[in-house]
């Protein structure tokens, strides 16, 4: 049995659905938040309505600018092995030019003269210390999953000889009958079923052929027939009859070997036990 390792996942670089969802809705908060508190001096301003409007709409803004920028830098920074800092500060201080100047334009619609007095650029840094912790939230959000210590997945040996018993996903045997046991020898088709050859025993299945064997691992068996597949480790012998070949497995069932199929079931060693 050989191991393959889960390797961490990076996430979507504009994230998933659901960090939209979460990051939406806690920008919603904020700006509730900024707009009952009135921050800046912008609680002198006009309503208390009108602040609370701007501020909520200004955060969703902002979470929507920053997503499309900050996050992805971040990311893709990430994937090509630069450090994430180096990549979150240019990117934040870029998003925050046009955040600043969206929201400067909304707010000197609403309250020009108060406006007037704060300059672009002291404009741009308030709008740095608002974006900060949600961008600082992106960071975290674009970390890969933990490398340290990946738990190993067992997978089907495909060096395997042919006599190592066939390692099947459970998902094969659910379709059978639990008191059959696990140790399969060869599958049979029966019109629209399967009869499935097991060591103790056999069941139908209602399932094509060519699906069931799909599902199985190629190195642990070959079709011999175009209604006979049969698990390597099975076969016990060979029978002949006139020109006709079968194979005889270790249950004692014989499958035949179609003409066609004859060089490719010598090639992978099935025919070693063949009688002249």
């Amino acid at each position: 049995m050989s191991y393959a390792l889960e390797l961490p996942e990076m996430p979507p670089l504009f994230g998933s659905a659901r960090d939209w969802s979460r990051e939406l809705l806690l920008s919603l908060a904020a700006g509730t938040f900024l707009g009952l508190t009135g921050p800046f001096g912008s609680y002198r301003n006009t309503s208390h309505l009108g602040v609370l409007a701007y501020w909520v709409g200004t955060t969703l803004y902002g979470a929507l600018l920053l997503g499309l920028t900050v996050r992805p830098a971040i990311g893709l920074g990430r994937r090509r092995g630069f450090p994430p800092w180096g990549t979150f500060g240019p990117s934040l201080l870029l998003a925050a030019i046009p955040l600043s100047l969206g929201c400067h334009v909304i707010a000197a619609r609403l309250w020009p003269q108060s406006v007037a007095r704060i300059g672009l650029l002291g404009w741009y840094g308030q709008t740095l210390v608002i974006s900060l912790p949600l961008a600082l939230g992106y960071l975290a959000g674009t970390r890969p999953g933990t490398v340290s210590a990946p738990r190993p997945t067992p997978v089907p040996d495909a060096t395997a000889g042919p006599k190592s018993r066939c390692a099947i996903a459970p998902a094969f045997w659910q379709r059978l009958p639990p008191d059959l046991d696990r140790d399969l020898v060869a599958l049979q088709m029966e019109d629209h079923y399967v009869r499935v050859h097991t060591a103790n025993g056999s069941a139908l299945v209602l399932l094509p052929l060519r699906q069931a064997v799909a599902e199985l691992p190629s190195s642990l068996g070959m079709q011999t027939h175009r209604s006979w597949w049969v698990c390597h480790h099975a076969v016990t012998g060979t029978v002949r009859d006139g020109r006709n070949l079968r194979l005889r497995l270790k249950t004692g069932v014989e499958a035949p070997i179609s003409r066609n199929n004859i060089a490719s079931v010598r090639a992978a060693g099935l025919l070693a036990l063949e009688r002249p």
